[in-house]
């Protein structure tokens, strides 16, 4: 199905008249923890494309051990993430290594379930891809490597060192390691085009491939973000994407080697309470009517007089607990009676806001316990269904004490895509002119320029790439760092029923 996409939009592509000469950098992205198996036949099939021929015709079911292959929905392995967590030494170790507790739907499991139950398939492997390197491996005609970015995402690669982890592929499957190869920087340069493209299509042979990396990253790549964003993405689940200078130990979460900051890190955090609740209350409160309920939400002042609530309709990931906990201002952590609450506030307006600023508490206590540092540049970049509502970005901009800001562009993972395929042009060409400067004994150029960082770069082409939509109201940090602490008691709370 893969391949026939390529096939059906590059065609398009020529019949729309695109000039896919002037192509020169391909990057790419795609949904992370899907796994590919190739066999011998389909890497020989893979390095031997025959132009006259549709890829889906070459590159068929024969050229993969598994026709149908695990992909980020499948979620049936926790039985092998006991075992690989149990047999490096336990979760810790694992955390502390990959950056992530083992999770069913990451890669080692899926390759160790096929090992156990499908081991003459195993066996018939020559290479495994990602979804990513799959992509980028079909326009070098060759096996691409695996970056740096996606191979954080499967509970095998050391992602302070940046190799695979000897203890996590033993725990994993034998002789893994020949299976993925050396992986990369998700910056790299993988190699040129291979000639099927170059004939078929007309792009240019100097045409480069670079690394494909996965779409969480790649979209943050696209928002060409300062080190001090914080991106939340407000879907039926919410997300939040930070970058991290040092690894935290959150037993939840993950932490991914950062596309684009080297030696950084990337702190990713679901909630599962996220959209599906708001719409709930919508629903309830506002009779299904989105400006009501922001009618009502707007009605009420900042801190809500008190009242608070935490909503986990849904197991929560951080806190690992269901169940809804509402206090008014007489309500509080010192007694077990006070503790548990109240059933209903007496108001639709209050109970909106108490939602809403809940939400807000919750994800501001777990980017702090991730490692993100708040301070006077934070600023929050807001995506998905829900940043589109004023009402409840406002609340957001005046809980973390920070502007809010919006993309201009959609689509962000595919512009990440393309940007770092541009940057790896621009360093590409650094390094010919470094060259050229050695060979002719020009030393001080080598040594005073220096290539601008990723940041630098792609803003010189998007320099208004964010629109600022909320700014903090001026009393908000007095209000809300009180309640995030008594988020956290209300949290304990919630915890113990």
């Amino acid at each position: 199905m893969w391949v026939k996409a390529i096939d059906i939009v590059l065609d398009r592509l020529v019949m729309q008249g695109a000039d896919l000469s002037t192509v020169l950098a391909i990057g790419g992205s795609a949904q992370q923890h899907g796994s590919l198996y190739w066999s011998r036949h389909g890497v020989k099939t893979l390095r031997n494309l025959n132009s006259d021929k549709f890829l889906h015709v070459q590159i068929d079911d024969s050229a993969f051990t598994v026709n149908r292959t695990p992909i980020w929905m499948d979620g049936s392995t926790e039985k092998q993430c006991v075992e690989m967590e149990t047999a490096i030494g336990g979760r810790a170790e694992m955390l502390n290594i990959s950056g992530s507790k083992c999770y069913a739907r990451f890669t080692g499991p899926q390759i160790r379930k096929i090992y156990q139950e499908r081991s003459n398939a195993y066996e018939e492997t020559q290479r495994i891809s990602l979804v990513s390197s799959f992509c980028a491996s079909v326009f070098l005609g060759d096996i691409a490597p695996i970056d740096y970015g996606d191979a954080s995402g499967m509970n095998l690669f050391d992602i302070k060192a940046k190799i695979w982890s000897k203890q996590c592929l033993n725990a994993c499957a034998p002789d893994l390691e020949d299976r993925l190869g050396k992986p990369v920087p998700t910056s790299a340069i993988i190699g040129k085009i291979c000639n099927f493209f170059v004939e078929r299509f007309g792009f240019s042979p100097e045409c480069i491939v670079t690394a494909f990396t996965g779409d969480n990253l790649s979209a943050l790549s696209g928002m060409v973000l300062e080190q001090n964003c914080l991106v939340m993405s407000l879907g039926t689940s919410d997300t939040l994407i930070m970058n991290l200078k040092e690894q935290p130990r959150l037993e939840e979460g993950h932490v991914l080697c950062h596309p684009t900051e080297i030696g950084h890190f990337v702190g990713l955090m679901c909630f599962r309470n996220g959209s599906l609740v708001r719409d709930l209350f919508n629903k309830i409160e506002a009779s299904s009517d989105w400006n009501k309920f922001n009618e009502l939400l707007d009605s009420t002042p900042r801190g809500n007089y008190g009242n608070m609530a935490l909503h986990f309709h849904s197991i929560e990931i951080i806190p690992n607990v269901k169940g809804v906990l509402r206090w008014t201002r007489n309500n509080s952590s010192e007694n077990s009676e006070t503790a548990k609450g109240v059933q209903k506030f007496l108001s639709p307006q209050t109970e909106i806001r108490a939602l809403i600023e809940g939400q807000m508490l919750h994800k501001r206590a777990v980017a702090s316990d991730m490692g993100f540092h708040f301070g006077d540049e934070t600023k929050i970049v807001a995506t998905g269904g829900a940043s589109v509502n004023k009402s409840i970005l406002q609340v957001i901009s005046d809980v973390f004490n920070a502007p809010v800001f919006v993309q201009n562009e959609s689509e962000a993972a595919l512009f990440g895509a393309a940007y770092r395929a541009k940057y790896a042009i621009y360093l590409n060409s650094l390094v010919d002119v470094s060259r050229i400067c050695h060979e002719n004994n020009n030393v001080q150029h080598t040594a005073t320029t220096g290539p601008l960082s990723y940041l630098d770069y792609i803003t010189r082409f998007i320099p208004n790439h964010l629109r600022i939509v909320c700014e903090p109201s001026k009393d908000c940090e007095q209000i809300y760092s009180p309640m995030v602490e008594r988020y956290r008691k209300m949290a304990l709370i919630l915890a113990k029923k």
